[in-house]
């Protein structure tokens, strides 16, 4: 249900990394890397199921977006996930 603005404190801008500020250029990642990467966590940080299917809620528009500028790696096995880095 909607609510109010001014029931809120604080309003923030809605403000996301390009793909060069937030991948190296010699690096690829999963989505579930840049999922995490995207809320200043480390690409390898432990968090729960229901989190990381928050923040690929996230992540997924946010590759989408940014296509233009990223490369897409086959995933090395057929569980497991792709990977994406920045087109050079």
């Amino acid at each position: 249900m909607p609510v109010p603005k001014d029931e809120f404190d604080q309003l923030h801008p809605c403000d996301f990394y390009t793909a060069e500020e937030l991948l190296e250029p010699d690096r690829m990642y999963t989505v579930y890397e840049i999922a995490r990467m995207l809320q200043d966590l480390a690409p390898d940080a432990g968090i729960d199921v229901e989190t990381e299917e928050v923040l690929l809620d996230w992540a997924i528009p946010w590759v989408m977006r940014n296509a233009d500028d990223l490369v897409v790696g086959e995933p090395r096995d057929d569980e497991d996930p792709g990977y994406y880095g920045l087109k050079q």
